[in-house]
This record gives C-alpha cells, structure tokens and sequence, in this order.
C-alpha cells in the first residue's frame, strides 16, 4: 500500500479537480444543451389561425399566415383549383393591428372587391373578393375558437424548465471558473473571476427580464451563454488580457439582440428600418474600403483610438433586413433584382478587401434568401455559375486568396511554413482525445490566431472531442429548430431572415471547422460565440435575434406580441 501513500501525496488538488471535471464538463454540457434541443425540437408545430376563406360552394379554407398567397399553383398557401384563377393571383396580408389587405401579383384574371377593380387595397371582413371572376370572402376567426386555439398552443418552458437549464449552465461557469483560477497567473485572476462573474449575471439579468415580459422560452439564448462561456475560456486560457473587451461586446451584443427583436414586433416598422439597414450596410463597407487596415491579408480593419472592429460583421445584419421581405413584395421581379444587385455589391467590396471568407458567408446567406424569395433555379443557377467564375479571377489574380488556395490539402508539405497553423492544430486537436487535457492546460493557445480561426481545435484538445462536437451540433439544433418553425412563421419576413441568419451560422461553423482539419481552405472565419472577436460577438447576437423572432411557442418570442383577454394581442 505503500505506492499508493507515495501517489497520494504527490498528487496536487488543482490535478485531481482538474482531472474530475474533465469528465464533469461533458456530461454537464449534454444536459444543457439537451435540455434546449428537447425543447426547441420536440414542441408540436401548430399552425395558427386567423381568419377564413369562403369559397363559393360554402367550403372554408383556414389563413394561417399573416402573409398568404392565393392561386391555382401548388406552391400556393391557399390553392384555388379554378381555370381563371393565375398560378399566383394574389396575396392576402394581416398586420398587427388586425386589418387586412389584398394584393395582385400579376394575375391574368385581375383582383375585384365589392366589385371595383384592384391593384392593392384594405379589406374588411365579409368583403367579397373576385378573383379571376371567382367570388371569395374573407370571414373572421370567432373569439371563442381562438380562446380554445391559444389554450392548445405549445407553452414555452413547460416541459422544460429554462430556469433550471440556467442553473445547470451556471454551475459549468463557476466550475471552468475555478479550474481557470488554478492555471493564469495570480495577477490575472481577479479579470478570469470578474469576466465570469459579470457573464453569469447577464444571462440571469436577461433570464428575468424576459419573464417580466411574460416571455417563458429562453432556450435560444441558453445556447448561446454557453457557446459565450466556452468562449470567454479560450480568451482566459490564451489571452486573458481581452476578458473584458469580450464582456462589453457581449453586453453590447445583447443590447443589439433587444433593439433588432423590438424592431421586428411590428413589419411595418420592420420593413421601414430595411432601408435604413440596407444604406447602412453600404455606408460600413465604403468606409473600410476608404479608411480600412490590412491585418491577416484582409483589409477589413477599421482603427479607432486603439480599439478594432470588422464592420463587414456588422453588415450581416443589415444584409438580413435587406433581404427579408413580406410575400407581397416577394411576388415583383423587380424587388428580387434589386436584392441581388445589393448582394453582388457587398460580396465585391468584400472581394476587393481580400476577405473572401466572409463573402463566401454573404454569398451562400443570398442563395438562401433569393430561393426563399423566388424559389428560381434557373437565375439561381446563371448566378451561382457567375460567381464561380469570378471566383476563378479571384483565386488567379489576388496573391493571397491564391496563397489560401496554394496550400489547401497541402500543409503537411510545408508543416513549419504554409502549413503551421493546421499542422499545429491538427496535432493539438488529436491529443485532447475525448476528455481534453483541461482547461488551460492546452498548447495551441502559443500558436497565431488559436483562439479565432483555429478555435475548433483550441476546444478540442483543452475540452475535449465530446464538447468540440456538442458546440457544433448546438449551432445544428438552431438550424434544425428554424427548418421546423418556418412551415408555421406568422410571416415570410420572420421565415427568411431567421433561415438568413442560421445559414450564416451554419456557414461559419463549416468553413472554420473544415478549415482546420483542411478539409476547406483556411479562410479566417470565426465560429459563432466562441471565437475571440468583438465585432464578431455583437454581430452573432444580433443575428440570434431573428431566429429568436421565428419561435412561434406560446410566450416564447418577444418579437411576437402576447395573446391578451378576447384573443386581441397586446404587449406584454
């Protein structure tokens, strides 16, 4: 027994705290973030209902979006089987206040109410609507039926508790929190303990906050607290110097996340803040393309009294509320064309500043929105083969994206030259096996952007395999969770610009991911939340917003205002 004693006493707390969390860590983060998964994927996806369609036999056919395209097509929201009726007659809009409205999209047959020909105009229940010459009217839900439809709805945070996932979350804070302590220097623990501190009383800040407004779904940004704190571990393990700048781009972030979700309560100002957005995006690109520095081989950084930004995060929410429309907009050519001269000009100044990364981000994010918006292969077709070959020009005459290219699937040639940053990684990442070899205890963090884009593997070998793959698929269950709310989104708006964002999630995750085991070409992205990076940071809470905004739960988004007494809405 005596080597036993011997091993005892040679064995520190920090080793053996270490050496438990390691396997604390995974099975902690499988409970957060299945908790939310099982949320956010398991509610049943119940249309709603606001109003009827009366057809001329009495049959009446339920309008369950606030948007609702009428016609003979079987892409149709409402498919009217007669000869007269176009493919796509017209559209149906709701608003917030509860009036209605028609539009033509461009039918043969034409638009009538009460018998006057239209182009676009305000209904009121019991009009008598021709389309085609086939006579419809438009009748109200009872009151009694949406007390029962309201009754039936899913509530948010009744299965599953969020209070108690943040308790969770909460407890893998002060756990990494504490084996952190044990690793920085005794000069940088009071930043590592205040960081944490301050991160964990702004998810619980929020937490309360929403359900002060009565808002009981809170899985979206439980994810994302814990994607943050993951990455506030790789800044405390690399650099724990830009603890605070990260605190206040998260707290800015969640300012950005609040302001973008109010602005969604009502389209009409949504769509009025899409211009504003849309000029906004091209005024930061024209300013980097003027006053921006080239850092990395990318001239996408602005400078200001010693802090830096990269407005081209910024723009991608812009991009989204330029993008995102309402059916009766995404019905005109005309709206569609100018969409995609906006894309073609932010991926070009993106081109010229050699971020090519983030205009791949921008392109796949506008293939996206114009399906969404059109649903036309053909011109989809004619861009995507555009774009390759501009890309081709671009890879042959730009030195640095042709140096990007030169070494994809080649780092191993050159391991201490072209290669440096994936050998590296790829090594470091393999010797975390499943369990990491303990926070702060990782040697990647001594190579050149470890904590941005090289994070997948900075996660692997400090953390584990197990929790590299859970921060990926936690982006996963978002895209999953949008796939299934857009059959039943109030609105096209809400539907495209959250299948927007989580696409330049998605994007993001693949080229920084894949860009480090060499699989895709290095390309300087960053991973959503848990890259170091502010701009980043602000920039993926205000996206979160828009997939925040598609939650049709009862009592889950803010973006939708509550049911109040007698089936009116009203805010909370």
């Amino acid at each position: 027994m005596e080597w036993i004693t011997t091993f005892l006493e040679g064995l520190s707390f920090e080793a053996l705290y270490g050496g438990i969390l390691r396997f604390v860590f995974p099975i902690l983060s499988i409970l957060i973030l299945g908790r939310c998964a099982k949320a956010l994927l398991t509610f049943q996806r119940e249309p709603e209902y606001w109003a009827y369609v009366v057809l001329p036999g009495g049959d009446r056919l339920p309008v369950t979006h606030w948007e609702t395209l009428l016609g003979r097509g079987k892409n149709c929201d409402l498919v009217l089987d007669y000869p007269t009726i176009s493919r796509s007659h017209a559209v149906l809009t709701r608003y917030d206040d509860g009036s209605w409205s028609i539009s033509d999209v461009g039918s043969k047959g034409g638009v009538e109410v009460n018998g006057t020909a239209v182009r676009s105009c305000a209904l009121e229940y019991g009009d008598t609507i021709s389309l085609g010459g086939v006579k419809v009217t438009l009748v109200p839900f009872s009151r009694e039926q949406e007390s029962r439809q309201a009754a039936a709805r899913t509530l948010a945070g009744r299965q599953i508790r969020p209070a108690i996932t943040l308790f969770y979350l909460t407890l893998f804070q002060v756990l990494t929190m504490m084996q952190l302590l044990f690793q920085v220097k005794p000069a940088e623990t009071p930043t590592v303990a205040l960081a944490f501190g301050s991160l964990t009383a702004l998810q619980w800040l929020l937490f309360w906050a929403m359900r002060a407004f009565r808002r009981t779904g809170y899985e979206i940004e439980t994810i994302a607290f814990y994607l943050t704190t993951l990455g506030f571990a790789v800044i405390a393990s690399s650099a724990p110097g830009e603890m605070f700048k990260q605190l206040l781009c998260v707290g800015m972030g969640l300012v950005l996340f609040l302001v973008v979700g109010w602005s969604l309560r009502d389209l009409e100002r949504a769509k009025k803040i899409r211009y504003l957005a849309s000029a906004a995006g091209i005024g930061l690109l024209l300013v980097n393309l003027v006053f921006g520095t080239e850092q990395y081989g990318a001239k996408n950084w602005i400078f200001i009294g010693g802090m830096s930004f990269q407005p081209s995060e910024l723009v991608k929410v812009c991009f989204i509320f330029a993008g995102a429309s309402t059916m009766d907009r995404l019905m005109t050519k005309r709206n569609l064309w100018l969409f995609i001269v906006y894309s073609g000009f932010i991926c070009g100044c993106l081109a010229l500043m050699n971020d090519f990364g983030t205009a791949l981000i921008f392109f796949v994010t506008f293939l996206v929105i114009a399906y969404l918006r059109s649903g036309d292969f053909a011109t989809l077709s004619l861009i995507c083969a555009g774009t390759g070959f501009a890309g081709i020009l671009a890879v042959r005459f730009r030195p640095y994206a042709l140096r990007r290219f030169a070494s994809w699937g080649h780092i191993w040639e050159d391991p201490l030259g072209a290669g440096y940053q994936q050998t590296r990684a790829m090594m470091c990442l393999a010797s975390g096996g499943l369990l990491g070899l303990g926070v702060g205890c990782g040697r990647l963090r001594y190579v050149a952007a470890a904590d941005t884009d090289l994070v997948f593997a900075f996660v692997a070998e400090e953390w584990g395999l197990i929790v590299a793959v859970l921060t990926v698929l936690a982006i996963v269950c978002l895209g999953v969770f949008v796939v299934r709310s857009a059959s039943v989104g109030r609105s096209s708006f809400y539907t495209i610009s959250a299948c927007a964002a989580v696409s330049i999630f998605m994007t993001q995750v693949v080229l920084n991911v894949f860009g480090t085991m060499d699989f895709l070409p290095l390309t300087g992205v960053t991973f959503p939340f848990v890259s170091n990076g502010g701009s980043s940071m602000i920039s993926a809470w205000g996206l979160l917003a828009f997939i925040k905004a598609c939650d049709t739960r009862q009592n889950a988004s803010f973006a939708i205002k509550l049911a109040g007494h007698g089936g009116e809405e009203e805010d909370a």
